[in-house]
């Protein structure tokens, strides 16, 4: 549990500061360079989640089963992620979707994936990594009623963005519940219990 812990205080770290202390990161990114601070940002992302992924990993061999869902609650789970893929490339993708939710589609995405996730796992780890990631979320999304958000690039605006984002995110909701969730967490994304 600590690795994963440790994962989540990086992960989740490096992405509050513009939450918590927009300024403080301003300072920090004028003062090494717009690259360096990207860098060095990435780097600690890409390090916490290496972390949540591998904590997640070892903590579930040793689970702590802190509820057990019922199984239209994972029925429901299934069918709720059928959204949050097409939201998650509407983030990149300027259109109505985008619109509609406010520019936030990634965080409303992230929400989704964490409830849903929430709602079909039970074990203290799934606990701790679901919850703190819909914790940050709201937070995040309260943060930004009291801050100019920073632009976030991705394609121009046109047309199709909203057809790209639902078909393509369809398309990676197939990928993984076919096997992609296996490949990247080793666990299938749904089973039907007997």
């Amino acid at each position: 549990m600590t690795t994963l812990i440790i994962g989540l205080v990086l992960f989740l770290g490096v992405h509050s500061i513009s939450n918590v202390a927009p300024a403080w990161r301003d300072r920090c990114a004028a003062a090494i360079g717009a690259r360096a601070w990207q860098g060095v940002y990435a780097l600690v992302a890409l390090v916490g989640l290496v972390l949540m992924v591998r904590g997640y990993g070892i903590a579930r061999q040793a689970p702590i089963v802190l509820y057990t869902p019922a199984q239209w609650l994972k029925d429901l789970t299934v069918g709720l992620m059928v959204f949050a893929f097409p939201l998650l490339l509407a983030a990149y993708l300027p259109g109505k979707i985008r619109s509609a939710v406010r520019n936030n589609p990634m965080l409303v995405a992230t929400k989704l994936w964490a409830t849903s996730h929430l709602l079909a796992n039970g074990m203290l780890a799934d606990v701790v990594l679901f919850g703190s990631v819909l914790a940050w979320a709201a937070m995040t999304r309260i943060s930004l009623k009291y801050r100019t958000p920073r632009p976030v690039s991705g394609a121009p605006p046109a047309k199709w963005n909203d057809a790209i984002a639902v078909v393509g995110g369809l398309a990676l909701y197939v990928a993984f519940i076919a096997g992609g969730h296996v490949w990247l967490i080793g666990i299938p994304a749904y089973t039907r219990w007997p």
